[in-house]
């Protein structure tokens, strides 16, 4: 049966359905106008986020990237080399010059980078050494002077190896510059362990002022060992 107060009751809910649904709508239209205020406003911001960050990027100054550091040595070298006018060859040939009748031994550059030098050793057929000095600028060697601690041994084996190098100690340096082009800073005469007589050169690379040693048999100038000292 159907009351007075059923009738009533299905008219408040009624009423109460209606209200829920417009608040529904009405958020929903609310939010729909945030989001679209909220899109322009962040797609404006990203639009002058880019540009300033276009224009800090033109006009900071470019970088170059993994550019290498010199080691301790690299950098010496790199000081220290180019102060050297007169090259090995011909500082070895004033050296030579100073004691007659002599053979190249061995050459290093040495010395301070405001008076590099180089450092000869020469020979007699008889294996007596001799120290030479020879300025790095100039080119003039010092006076010769004789080595007083080789014994009769010393000088033996000395003059034995002179005999065996049949490769001069420019051609050996030849050599290993035309494996690797650079700046020869050491030249040495020296024995191995089968008895061969072997020249040790040093050469430097300009670009990276890199050391490589080569140890070039000194009676057919073939390569036996190279080494890079990158430190």
């Amino acid at each position: 049966m159907v009351t007075e107060s059923n009738i009533t009751a299905s008219k408040r809910s009624a009423l109460l359905i209606s209200r829920g649904a417009a608040l529904l709508s009405a958020a929903a239209a609310a939010g729909a106008l945030l989001t679209g205020c909220g899109t322009d406003t962040d797609g404006a911001a990203a639009k002058t986020g880019a540009a300033e960050a276009a224009r800090i990027a033109a006009a900071s100054p470019s970088r170059s990237v993994n550019v290498p550091r010199l080691s301790e040595d690299q950098a010496e070298r790199k000081v220290f080399i180019p102060k050297a006018k007169t090259d090995y060859e011909k500082a070895l040939q004033a050296a030579v010059g100073a004691v007659p009748k002599s053979e190249p031994v061995s050459i290093k550059l040495k010395g301070r980078v405001d008076r590099p030098r180089w450092k000869a050793e020469v020979a007699t057929a008889d294996g007596a050494a001799h120290t030479v000095r020879v300025d790095a600028v100039s080119g003039k060697a010092g006076k010769a002077r004789a080595e007083t601690d080789q014994d009769s041994d010393d000088k033996r084996d000395l003059a034995d190896w002179l005999k065996k190098a049949t490769v001069t100690a420019q051609q050996a340096a030849q050599t290993a510059t035309d494996k690797t082009k650079g700046t020869v800073t050491a030249v040495e005469l020296e024995d191995s362990d089968g008895g061969t007589p072997i020249w040790s050169v040093d050469v430097v690379t300009t670009d990276d002022w890199n050391k490589t040693t080569f140890d070039i048999d000194a009676t057919n100038r073939k390569i036996i060992r190279e080494h890079v000292d990158r430190d």
